[in-house]
């Protein structure tokens, strides 16, 4: 249960997140914590280029600390940390690593493209509208995802210092794409190729992110993908087979 003193703090705080300005430096009723908190409740955030490459190794060497999803984050969030302060700084980078393994485990869509529509959509902003750029940059990220021989990236330092096949996924699925990798080279998932291999991916993937958002930077973005739902009438992947056989919706067109 919470007292009246924690009331009114909190909606002293909402006040100042409506543009309320009732802290002053130097005499404020407020923890810098709250304080950052409510600047970093500001959207879209701030962007400066960044270098591709740098990106990507960066994401590399983060896959084995916090995977896929955690590792594009970081490789963009860490850099504009530097360059460009909150609310960069107080974003909990680490708390992403649950979109390891296609979230939690299960598969799914494959963190490093979730990791890539979190970014995206933090720097561009909330979606208007089905031509919104934050969208679109996602969306674009997992159609390239879908259609390269990943990885497509080669770290500078690799942990694993061999040769290892690239496959396409046809799908931004985790599964499929890991999936697929393991029966063309053979391996296992716990592997060192097969790590390298995703963290390769991560890495490619925050190459790409970077190449869109720096074109978005200098208003030369312009996407090449189209919403799903304009092709069939509902959100959706249009290599279904890959997963439900013969039992698969029918689709208007």
């Amino acid at each position: 249960m919470h007292n009246n003193h924690d009331l009114s703090r909190r909606k002293i705080l909402v006040s100042i997140a409506a543009g309320c300005a009732l802290a002053t430096q130097g005499n404020s009723i407020f923890s810098n914590a709250e304080v950052r908190t409510v600047a970093a409740g500001k959207w879209p955030w701030p962007y400066v280029k960044l270098d591709p490459a740098d990106t990507a190794e960066l994401a590399y060497h983060e896959w084995y600390r916090v995977f896929c999803g955690g590792a594009v984050i970081s490789s963009v969030f860490s850099q504009l940390r530097e360059k460009v302060g909150e609310p960069y700084r107080s974003f909990p980078v680490d708390a992403f690593v649950f979109l390891e393994g296609g979230i939690a485990g299960w598969g799914t869509i494959c963190g490093s493209n979730a990791g890539a529509n979190i970014v995206s959509n933090l720097i561009i902003g909330p979606r208007i509208a089905d031509s919104d750029d934050g969208v679109l940059i996602g969306s674009e990220v997992m159609q390239w995802y879908s259609d390269a021989q990943m990885p497509v990236y080669t770290p500078k330092v690799p942990r694993f210092p061999g040769t290892i096949p690239k496959t396409k996924s046809d799908s931004p699925l985790c599964h499929i794409s890991v999936g697929r990798w393991m029966k063309a080279a053979g391996k296992p998932l716990k592997s060192p190729e097969r790590r390298h291999r995703c963290a390769s991916v991560a890495a490619s993937v925050a190459y790409r992110l970077v190449e869109l958002l720096n074109a978005w930077h200098e208003d030369q973005y312009d996407s090449t993908v189209e919403s799903s739902s304009a092709i069939y009438g509902v959100y959706t992947q249009g290599n279904c087979a890959d997963c439900h056989g013969s039992s698969i919706p029918t689709l208007s067109r």
